[in-house]
């Protein structure tokens, strides 16, 4: 899946205020924070995407869900289960 965001986009410092015991834990694992921030952020914007989607298509998809129970879907012929 490609990224949704400009991967090669200069980095840009930045002061953030974290719990010190995480990270003292994080320094002394020697975990990379940028790295781990910039994931935490792709998959926090990847949700907020989603949820966004969803709110502003919930009415196509109940139209849609609606129009399936009055009439059935098209692969209702082709089911081979119960």
């Amino acid at each position: 899946m490609p990224p949704f965001y400009d991967t090669t986009a200069v980095k840009k410092p930045t002061n953030l205020s974290i719990n010190s015991d995480l990270l003292s834990k994080a320094r002394k694992r020697k975990i990379n924070l940028s790295a781990t921030l910039e994931r935490a952020l792709v998959r926090q914007l990847r949700l907020a995407e989603q949820e966004a989607w969803k709110k502003e298509n919930r009415e196509a998809i109940e139209a849609l869900n609606d129009l399936s129970e009055k009439h059935g879907l098209f692969s209702d012929s082709f089911r081979e289960f119960g």
